[in-house]
């Protein structure tokens, strides 16, 4: 059964997308078979890995609101070898939608029921938001990677994260852990940045990845190609960083870190 982990930070431009294009593409490259799940509704997963959002005929939107099977929905990224659910605005209208069905927090621990077995990891690209897209997030995964810059503001954001992730592991996945904490877009010469790093490793300990993603423009550049930067430039200091995260989320997982299966069949009471 795949690992499915949740890319989850409701501040924006921390990273998120960059890290869950750039770490399937990471984990397909030493043989992962891989599946990013695009949940933000501005789609940029979906146009980070080379696929048009605005010619999509099926939306990850389509398959929480059951109008057809995830299988329908998935598309191959054949230069990265991973497979993709992609998304776009019409998420936005999905959300709404589901604002009023029951249990909807279930719908995506629903929707991968068949296909869970098919991959080794399953990547949940999160939109900017502790919205009701991030707690299905939340509710289908085994763990959860943040991502976040080391700045003031985002040791404040963390502490609203951790409280979501807190309720849901009592109401709805008691399996849910803390998969880690990434820090991204990292300029060693800057102070603050330090200062913050040295706070989340006193406070987190071993939850804090050692591999940290530098601030890189080949690592900025590759989205507006449709590639992660392993393929853009695979020689960079990002594709480098996010081949080093994968090495080391694989080792975890041999040192018995591996996060325990969440039941797909089990719904709230």
């Amino acid at each position: 059964m795949a690992s499915i982990l949740a890319l989850a930070n409701q501040k924006g431009g921390v990273g998120k997308t960059t890290t869950g294009v750039n770490l399937a593409a990471s984990l397909a490259a030493i043989d992962r078979r891989v599946l990013i799940i695009d949940l933000d509704p501005q789609g940029n997963a979906t146009m980070g890995s080379g696929v048009d959002k605005h010619k999509l005929a099926v939306t990850s939107g389509d398959v929480l609101l059951q109008k057809v099977s995830i299988t329908d929905g998935i598309v191959p990224v054949d230069r990265a070898a991973y497979a993709l659910l992609p998304a776009n605005g019409d998420l936005t209208v999905a959300e709404v939608e589901l604002m009023a069905v029951a249990q909807r927090e279930f719908r995506l621990r629903q929707a991968l029921e068949p296909v869970v077995n098919r991959f080794d990891y399953v990547l949940i690209d999160c939109p900017p938001a502790l919205n009701t897209l991030t707690v299905n997030a939340l509710v289908a995964a085994h763990g959860v990677i943040i991502p976040m810059q080391c700045e003031y503001y985002a040791l404040e954001g963390l502490s609203a994260l951790m409280a979501t992730v807190d309720r849901i592991r009592q109401t709805a996945n008691p399996s849910l852990r803390i998969a880690g904490l990434l820090r991204t877009m990292f300029d060693p010469r800057n102070n603050l940045a330090n200062d913050v790093s040295s706070q989340l490793i006193t406070h987190f300990g071993d939850k804090v990845f050692e591999t940290v993603i530098p601030r890189n423009v080949r690592l900025a550049e590759a989205p507006s190609h449709g590639l992660p930067v392993i393929l853009y430039d695979k020689a960079s200091r990002g594709a480098l960083a996010y081949l080093s995260l994968a090495g080391e989320l694989l080792r975890k997982e041999r040192r018995g870190a591996a996060y325990p299966s969440v039941n797909l069949h089990t719904q709230a009471t």
